[in-house]
């Protein structure tokens, strides 16, 4: 074997290295992708449980407010149905397009809901009422929180596979850009979802 045959196997192992790792890099951080998403998923999941609950509570004093308890319902049935897509495909744009979207329907639910609440002083005084909102509020940090997480993960993949020369390796493997999950324009102008009490 000569001396240019040995450079070039040298230099095809360190190449072949450097992309082996490259490839491992970008699968952690897809991977870390994923985890931040199960992170928003148990916090709104633990939403998904309060708002029925939250539901039950005030039904019983809003008997004229049907319409508004079928909205905040049927929009916490549609974020439930967008997050079991997203769970399948967190790195995919469209499932977390159609969760944001969801999302903006719930929290519009959710400002029409507390809107009617203010017409109720009984049912902002009931106790149980009150510990649920408190507990809906703290979950909406949590939700924000976790959104965060997921929206660091996902730059973090996204910048890594769009440098050079990594953006090689992740175009030859078909690494795609990770979406980033954005608050909807209710959230954007408020920090979580008042129960006004």
């Amino acid at each position: 074997m000569n001396t240019s045959n040995l450079i070039l196997l040298v230099i095809a192992g360190v190449l072949l290295f450097w992309v082996v790792g490259a490839y491992n890099r970008l699968v952690r951080l897809r991977n870390e992708i994923s985890n931040a998403f199960a992170q928003i998923d148990v916090q709104l999941k633990r939403r998904h449980d309060l708002i029925p609950n939250l539901v039950e509570v005030a039904r019983k004093y809003m008997e004229h407010e049907r319409e508004t308890l079928e909205r905040v319902t049927a929009a916490r049935a549609q974020v439930m149905a967008a997050t079991d897509l997203v769970k399948s495909k967190p790195n995919q744009p469209g499932p977390i397009l159609s969760l944001g979207m969801a999302e903006g329907v719930l929290s519009n639910a959710m400002g029409r809901f507390n809107a009617v609440l203010e017409s109720y002083p009984e049912l902002k005084a009931d106790q149980r009422m009150r510990d649920l909102g408190e507990e809906l509020v703290h979950t909406e940090n949590k939700v924000a929180f976790s959104r965060q997480l997921f929206n660091d993960a996902s730059l973090s993949y996204n910048n890594a596979a769009h440098q050079f020369p990594t953006n090689v390796v992740a175009g030859l493997f078909g690494f795609r850009t990770a979406p980033m999950l954005q608050a909807t324009s209710n959230e954007a102008e408020r920090s979580a979802v008042k129960v006004g009490f």
